[in-house]
C-alpha cells in the first residue's frame, strides 16, 4: 500500500482528484480518508455551499436542488487559488455537479496548479442509496443537515444527480479521467479499490 501511494502522489504533485457519486455513496468519508493518505487538502462543495448559505443568510439547497452556476463560481472556485492550498494536492468532493460547469472548473483548477488529474464515481444504486438514507435517519447520524430532513427532499437530490451529474460523468470519461469504483462494499474495501486504481492510473501514466 505504502509503494503505490508513493507513486499516486508522484503522479499526482499538486494536482486534484475530484469524487462523485449519489447522495450518500460515501464520498466524504472516502475524499477525507484519501487526503489524508496523500498529504493533500479536502474540499467539498456542498461543504462550501452550506458554510456560505449560513454566512450569507440565504438558502439555496435544502430543497434539494444544486446551488445555481453563478453562486457555485463565487463561491466555490475561489477555493483553488487560496494560497494555504497552493503546495497541496487537492482531494475534491463533487466541484462542479451541474453539466456546463466543467470547462469552467477545469481552466481554474489548471489555472491555479491544480490540475484535475482523475474523476472517480463511486457507484452505489439508487435503491441501495435510499437503504443507507432510511438507516442513517433511524440512526440519527447525518446531523443537522436541512438537505437530508426528509425523503422527499432526499429523492429531489437523486433526481438532480441523475439529470444534471450523469453527464458531467460522461465529460470526465471522454477525457479518459474517469475512475469507476465499487462503492457498494465496506469501507476499507472502497478505499483500497480507490489506490488500486489511482495507482494503475499513475503508473500508466509514467509508462
Amino acid at each position: 500500500m505504502e509503494d503505490k501511494i508513493k507513486t499516486i502522489k508522484e503522479w499526482l504533485g499538486t494536482g486534484s482528484i475530484n469524487l462523485f457519486g449519489l447522495p450518500m455513496s460515501g464520498k466524504d468519508t472516502q475524499g477525507i480518508k484519501l487526503a489524508k493518505a496523500l498529504n493533500a487538502k479536502f474540499l467539498s462543495s456542498g461543504m462550501i455551499i452550506r458554510a456560505m448559505e449560513k454566512a450569507h443568510k440565504k438558502d439555496y439547497s435544502s430543497n434539494g436542488n444544486l446551488t445555481p452556476s453563478n453562486l457555485f463560481y463565487e463561491w466555490v472556485l475561489p477555493y483553488f487559488e487560496r494560497r494555504d492550498l497552493f503546495d497541496y494536492p487537492l482531494i475534491l468532493s463533487s466541484i462542479g455537479r451541474w453539466h456546463g460547469e466543467e470547462d469552467q472548473v477545469m481552466s481554474v483548477a489548471s489555472g491555479a496548479g491544480h490540475e484535475i488529474k482523475a474523476a472517480i464515481i463511486l457507484s452505489v444504486s439508487e435503491a441501495d442509496v435510499e437503504k443507507r438514507f432510511k438507516e442513517a435517519k433511524i440512526l440519527n447520524d447525518r446531523g443537522s443537515r436541512a438537505d437530508d430532513k426528509d425523503f422527499t427532499i432526499f429523492k429531489t437530490r437523486l433526481q438532480e444527480f441523475r439529470t444534471k451529474t450523469v453527464p458531467v460523468l460522461k465529460y470526465y470519461q471522454a477525457l479518459d479521467l474517469l475512475i469507476n469504483v465499487n462503492g457498494d462494499q465496506p469501507r476499507e474495501a472502497v478505499f483500497n479499490e480507490i489506490i488500486d486504481k489511482l495507482y494503475a492510473k499513475a503508473s500508466k501514466s509514467h509508462a
